[in-house]
């Protein structure tokens, strides 16, 4: 196993929500969120909703998930967990980014040659009291 490539243990993905951690690319950081499928198998989205892509799904303690779907707290769209397809919402019929992982050996392996891993946690400190991004 790639130790540079570990992410997290896969034990540390919730069943009923997302892990966030941060990736870069090139000279830019983007954040990730792992989620955990019905049948264990662990996927990773980039960490917005498409409608708005300043709007983050997991602002630091976990995105919603409801009836098994990723929910946008700001527009109420919802994703389906396994493709990223948004099914309902402004922008239904977008896909969230997906990010390639893999689960092995107990551990979730980034494989997205596009991206390496950073940190787990959010790219930066956010107010989280306002809901929003802007800072005085």
């Amino acid at each position: 196993m790639d130790d540079s490539r570990r992410i997290a243990a896969t034990d540390d993905v919730p069943d009923d929500g997302t892990l966030l951690c941060t990736l870069s690319g090139g000279d830019e950081k983007t954040e990730a969120i792992l989620t955990r499928l019905d049948d264990g198998t662990i996927v990773a989205f980039a960490n917005y909703c498409p409608h708005w892509t300043d709007v983050r799904l997991d602002k630091g303690s976990s995105a919603l998930v409801r009836d098994g779907e990723l929910v946008c707290q700001k527009h109420g769209a919802t994703f389906e967990r396994d493709s990223g397809v948004c099914n309902f919402g402004p922008c239904e019929g977008a896909m969230l980014e997906t990010i390639d992982v893999v689960a092995e050996n107990g551990s979730v392996l980034l494989t997205d040659d596009d991206y390496a891993f950073e940190s787990l946690g959010a790219s930066q400190e956010y107010d989280r009291s306002s809901g929003n991004q802007i800072g005085f």
